[in-house]
């Protein structure tokens, strides 16, 4: 018993140290139920998540306007 507990805390911690700790914000807004449901069929046509078309828009708006958005491991590497 003891031996697979070992394992399983030796594959976690090998697990875990390979994983990004990234945190995540939450943004909550209001917007039309026309541009909702929009959001919905742009995510659903590019199998998408809404939260993840959101970003990738707000991406590709910041990157058109020249707004840099540091990436994580930009952000660890200044720490």
């Amino acid at each position: 018993m003891h031996s697979k507990m070992r394992y399983i805390n030796s594959a976690f911690a090998t697990y875990s140290t390979f994983m990004p700790k990234t945190k995540i914000a939450t943004l909550n807004l209001r917007i039309a139920p026309a541009v909702k449901s929009a959001v919905r069929e742009a995510a659903h046509l590019e199998h998408r998540s809404v939260a993840n078309m959101v970003e990738m828009l707000i991406r590709r708006h910041c990157d058109n306007a020249g707004i840099v958005i540091p990436e994580t491991s930009e952000r660890l590497s200044r720490n």
